[in-house]
């Protein structure tokens, strides 16, 4: 997060990240963006990307997250999610897999299945959907669609 002497807030974002966006949407998997931030950036780059699912200024994302998961008939185990912080614990200990950037503190590391290489900020969302896509073999098909 950066802010302005005026007080204005702006956050970064990785261009990379949009290609795992991009990917889920090919393959119709939901993408949701919980964050504890009241974000107007985050809620512009959701646009941007035509991310329907996107809660910002949350306590419980564990809460949220079930909400959304029982409305599009989703079951926990079948859920993956990154978090990097405090607030994601309770998320990552609820989910089917797991996955932290490298910058995470390392008590959050060793609650997850996979610690990322990436930071965050650094296309860190891609990497995790990439792996993803490549250890349920289908990562080749989808980089075809677009390498044709």
């Amino acid at each position: 997060m950066y802010y302005s002497e005026s007080g204005e807030e702006s956050k970064l974002f990785s261009t990379y990240d949009s290609a795992g966006v991009v990917f889920c949407q090919l393959l119709k998997i939901p993408v949701v963006i919980l964050t504890g931030e009241a974000s107007l950036a985050v809620k512009r780059r959701a646009e941007k990307l035509k991310i329907t699912y996107c809660y910002t200024g949350l306590t419980d994302k564990l809460a949220t997250l079930q909400t959304i998961a029982g409305e599009l008939g989703v079951r926990m185990d079948k859920v993956a999610y990154i978090g990097d912080d405090i607030n994601d614990i309770g998320v990552l200990r609820a989910v089917g897999f797991s996955a932290c950037p490298a910058s995470a503190p390392k008590y959050i590391q060793s609650l997850v299945d996979r610690v990322l290489l990436k930071s965050g900020g650094q296309g860190v969302f891609r990497e995790f959907v990439e792996g993803i896509l490549a250890d349920a073999g289908v990562l080749e098909d989808v980089l075809r669609h677009y390498l044709q």
